[in-house]
């Protein structure tokens, strides 16, 4: 174990469980649910009102949104951004990444829509999806309220949230009357959930934020509301073989290039699944809840994208496999990589109590992109 993940595994360890313990602790008294007291500790911190931006608060579609201009006047329309926030479609909000929707407002001279779309477990699959889809369509439909260059309109998102901007992303590939998206923006997004046996899955499977069993428990918090059959889908026994091997062209070891498993993997057999199990997962096959297994017809249609992977993240590989797929179908990739990082690095960028220079580089590498578009 490196120095690394050896501070992972501590401070930071520490001071993020401590509101998952205190929420279990008033959950087994009757208080409150658990997740009802992460999401509380998670949005007080407010700030005050920015110099450099106006931001408003409103509603599209029913969904609300965080509205973030640039006040310094502009002499063309300004690149628009729709942000979809990370929180394993559990937790997450417009105040969770208020500071780094500012900081991309302001930074790349844009404007950015945050997105506060229906959580899970109260909201299954497909809500999430569907509020950001239905968001985007509306910005698209209105961005001369906004200031914003048609021809420059992003979709943005960290981890779940860059699940989310995949598949909104390739909803809109083939839409033939709205703006074009100029780009998507996916942060160590998750994409995938047949195999949570990957390298980085087996490497990273215990280091902070993210650990492995919970990668899958929010995965099938947000297909089915509760997290039955989660050892089937760690053990690899809820996808039937048949269905595994149709994948296995875009969802394998095999595309995984050779120098991401050294720190240790061990291939793993396929096991079957029963009718029963499958049943109450079969949905993971669905493209607009696993981007990855998007046809290549769909592939081929979209945008440039910039990918940001981590090295200490389980979800590594999901990000390089997508890489993988959208070159091998023409799509423009800018591929960042911080092999110093970890999951939830880039939301730590300007954090109180820690923050990693490997955070703030990952964001202005994001920057960089937005100013180039």
């Amino acid at each position: 174990m490196n120095l690394i993940q050896i501070f992972l595994r501590t401070e930071v360890q520490t001071a993020l469980c401590s509101a998952f313990e205190q929420g279990k602790i008033l959950e087994n008294i009757g208080i409150c649910t658990q997740v009802s007291f992460v999401r509380y500790m998670q949005g007080r911190r407010t700030l005050g009102k920015d110099p450099k931006l106006f931001i408003k608060d409103l509603w599209f579609e029913k969904v609300p949104v965080r509205i973030y201009q640039p006040k310094a006047p502009s002499a063309s329309q300004r690149r628009g951004v729709v942000f979809f926030h990370g929180g394993g479609w559990i937790f997450g909000s417009l105040e969770t990444h208020e500071e780094l929707c500012r900081f991309l407002a302001r930074e790349s001279e844009s404007v950015v829509v945050s997105v506060g779309y229906r959580l899970a477990p109260e909201h299954k699959y497909p809500a999430a999806y569907e509020d950001c889809l239905n968001t985007t369509l509306h910005f698209l439909q209105h961005l001369q309220h906004y200031g914003v260059d048609p021809a420059r309109v992003t979709v943005c998102g960290d981890s779940a949230g860059g699940n989310l901007a995949a598949a909104v992303s390739q909803t809109l590939a083939g839409s033939s009357d709205l703006p074009r998206l100029r780009a998507q923006i996916l942060i160590y997004p998750g994409l995938q959930a047949l195999d949570f046996n990957l390298p980085s899955y087996q490497q990273n499977r215990g280091v902070p934020l993210l650990f492995r069993e919970r990668a899958a428990f929010y995965m099938l918090q947000y297909l089915n509301g509760n997290a039955a059959k989660l050892e089937e889908v760690l053990e690899g026994s809820h996808i039937p073989v048949d269905v595994k091997l149709k994948y296995r062209k875009w969802v394998s070891p095999d595309n995984i290039p050779e120098e991401f498993k050294v720190r240790g993997y061990k291939p793993r057999v396929l096991l079957d699944c029963t009718t029963e199990v499958y049943e109450t997962v079969k949905r993971f096959c669905e493209p607009n809840l696993c981007p990855l297994l998007a046809e290549d017809t769909v592939i081929q249609q979209l945008p440039e994208s910039f990918i940001l992977t981590c090295e200490y993240d389980v979800l590594r590989d999901d990000g390089l496999l997508y890489k993988k797929r959208l070159e091998d179908n023409g799509v423009p990739v800018t591929w960042y990589h911080l092999q110093d990082g970890f999951h939830g690095i880039i939301n730590s960028f300007n954090s109180d109590w820690f923050s990693f220079p490997a955070g703030k580089r990952g964001l202005e590498n994001i920057v960089n992109f937005l100013r180039s578009l």
